[in-house]
């Protein structure tokens, strides 16, 4: 066991900028690079139009995962919300197809290298760009099994190369752009417009990725939703900007149908160096789109791995700190198709199951709420629940319908795959509880749940928030112990509170003691005979402490509070929410020891006190289960 919880932790390495490089990386590439001229074809200049509707039909996806993240930043991101929200039969499907759709997208990124590469030199042959396509995907395994810290800094560099590339076409085309080239705006009528939309919708497609390798950012609930929305507000002004410019730069019978816009666009005003230094560009983002593919991609059979959904050795984690295993299968994966199969309407396919997992993942955001769990916790939360995202259900429901026969056929396939897979490997192996469980024990009022997810999550928050048990023995081991020998009236026992806690909390003692004054009139500040716990929510930040009373003859509030002897004080401020239901929940415990009263008149001194507490919560996972689940609850 040890081995194994030693090899299943991946590193906290990336920050807000490896994710912002990630999540852009991810999108501009076929989008931008070889799309436009396409999609062009079929709306005219009006095709910018269609790119900003795509742009908004991403949000609701970009919401949800963002909200799924910040409460569960755990690696292989969608399949792990879907699984948690619907079940193990779901999550196969949603982890299947979550992998196969980001494997598919990033060798198809590796294959438009090559085809960038044959524009630079037209005598390669067909083999020798595929070939090329197939180095590149051994350097980013390479670059991959080394560490997500190296994988982040390479992805730093070539976002940052090729944006600024982009900025320099922004800015210089500027001045040889043609307003006349804009006119007729929409020659194919506004309906082209949003059925383009959905043409270019894959665009987009790579925003969410980051959300696969949340496990391993730092600061999850503030650098996941910013770097998505940072990425997503950036990369959509940069694709608006780019394709109006290429659109005043081209004539249109050249730029229908290219598979070489921005190319084109810089060769109009800079020559065959224009050429050139677009040409780079796209090799970059190609290469940042397949680099961040590879790696989002490969977490989702590791995920699938720890939940046995697929074997475990998926699950490995390398010495540095990397799933080396699922990398190398994904990796190997890709070579494959890049080197055998006709990528083409693979892609259309890849796009379908993307769109079915934004549908997916919206409604996981609404099984998870609906569930009333008490440890689903998101730090950021969607707004406009349930609204958004029954629009974007919807929204994406539609656009799958339109992707045609044989990609919905396909997908029809892989989902009947994936419950054949999981009714034959993985169902006798699992038994996990789910939040869809939760919605129809609420409906029908019939129990069918143990708290298992309720436990799991908050396991989660530990981690997430680095409510680390450390910081608990840290704070016992320094908080104030009051032992007491005379019973004080309620008031002077509040006052004296108020003064011990005044300047450690940097508060206003007198305001405190108020606060003190209407607690204590609670009675549910007993939690069993003898004991008791007050606690206060306070205004501020990063405020908290505790106090620690003891009082062999026993404190009394009023005749309908019994004595109380071991007295626990918590005082939080909002934003310590979490560490301050975990410490409640901990001294509940500590506080069911069976002899706990017993020990607690009788200890000598503050050190013998402190000590009760500190090995009666090393010891604690010994108390029943039934009585954990009861104070968790």
């Amino acid at each position: 066991m040890g081995h194994e919880k030693k090899n299943s932790h991946l590193k906290r390495d990336l920050g807000l900028l490896d994710i912002f490089c990630i999540a852009s990386g991810a999108m501009i590439s076929s989008g931008l690079f070889i799309l436009p001229g396409i999609a062009y074809e079929k709306t005219g200049p009006a095709v910018i139009l269609s790119y900003l509707i795509a742009s908004l039909l991403v949000m609701p996806a970009v919401l949800s995962k963002a909200e799924l993240a910040t409460a569960m930043p755990k690696a292989g991101g969608t399949f792990f919300y879907i699984d948690r929200s619907m079940g193990p039969r779901m999550g196969t499907i949603g982890g299947f197809a979550a992998w196969f759709s980001l494997a598919f997208k990033s060798a198809f990124a590796l294959v438009g290298i090559g085809a960038f590469a044959m524009l630079l030199n037209p005598g390669l042959t067909e083999m020798q760009m595929k070939l090329v396509a197939v180095v590149f995907c051994i350097i980013f395994t390479i670059i991959n099994l080394r560490g997500v810290k190296h994988t982040g800094k390479a992805q730093i560099l070539m976002v940052v190369g090729l944006l600024s590339l982009l900025v320099f076409y922004i800015v210089a085309g500027s001045f040889y752009v043609k307003l006349s080239r804009f006119v007729p705006f929409a020659p194919f009528g506004f309906g082209s417009v949003f059925a383009t939309a959905g043409l270019i919708f894959v665009s987009y497609g790579g925003l969410t990725k980051i959300a696969s390798v949340a496990e391993e950012i730092k600061n999850p609930e503030r650098n996941i939703p910013l770097g998505m929305f940072l990425s997503w507000g950036i990369i959509s002004l940069i694709y608006v900007l780019v394709i109006s410019v290429t659109i005043g730069l081209v004539d249109s019978s050249q730029l229908q149908g290219s598979l070489t816009p921005i190319s084109l666009g810089a060769g109009s005003f800079m020559g065959g160096f224009g050429v050139a230094i677009m040409s780079i560009a796209a090799i970059l983002a190609f290469i940042s789109t397949a680099n961040a593919g590879l790696m989002a991609a490969s977490r989702d059979p590791m995920a699938m791995g720890k939940d046995e959904l697929l074997p475990r050795f998926f699950s490995f984690v390398s010495k540095h700190g990397t799933p080396s295993f699922s990398i190398l299968f994904t990796s190997a994966f890709m070579i494959f198709v890049i080197l055998f199969l006709d990528l083409e309407s693979l892609v259309k396919t890849a796009s379908t199951l993307k769109l079915l997992l934004f549908l997916f993942v919206t409604l996981s955001v609404i099984v998870m709420r609906e569930g009333k769990i008490q440890n689903y916790r998101p730090k950021f939360k969607s707004p406009l629940y349930p609204w958004v995202h029954i629009a974007g259900i919807i929204g994406y429901g539609f656009l799958i319908f339109k992707m045609g026969t044989t990609p919905l056929l396909i997908v029809g396939i892989f989902i009947v795959f994936g419950l054949i897979w999981y009714l034959a490997y993985a169902r006798n192996k699992i038994k996990r509880e789910y939040a869809l469980l939760h919605v129809i024990e609420r409906i029908t009022g019939i129990k069918s749940t143990d708290y298992l997810l309720e436990e799991e999550l908050r396991e989660i928050l530990i981690e997430r928030d680095n409510i680390t048990e450390k910081r608990f023995e840290k704070l016992i081991k320094e908080c104030i112990i009051l032992d007491l020998d005379k019973t004080p009236p309620p008031r002077k026992f509040t006052q004296l509170l108020a003064h011990k806690l005044a300047d450690r909390l940097n508060v206003d003692e007198e305001e405190l003691n108020k606060l003190f004054e209407e607690r204590k009139k609670d009675s549910n500040i007993v939690v069993r005979p003898g004991v008791g716990i007050l606690s206060l929510t306070i205004k501020g930040r990063n405020k908290f402490d505790v106090i620690i009373v003891r009082s062999k003859k026993g404190i009394i509030f009023s005749d309908e509070i019994p004595p109380i002897h071991a007295f626990f004080v918590i005082v939080s401020s909002p934003d310590q929410k979490n560490f301050y239901l975990h410490s409640l929940m901990w001294i509940v415990q500590i506080s069911e020891e069976t002899d706990f009263e017993e020990k607690w008149i009788a200890a000598k001194d503050d050190k013998e006190l402190r000590d009760i507490i500190l090995s009666a919560f090393v010891l604690r996972d010994k108390i029943t289960p039934d009585k954990s689940k009861h104070s968790a609850r």
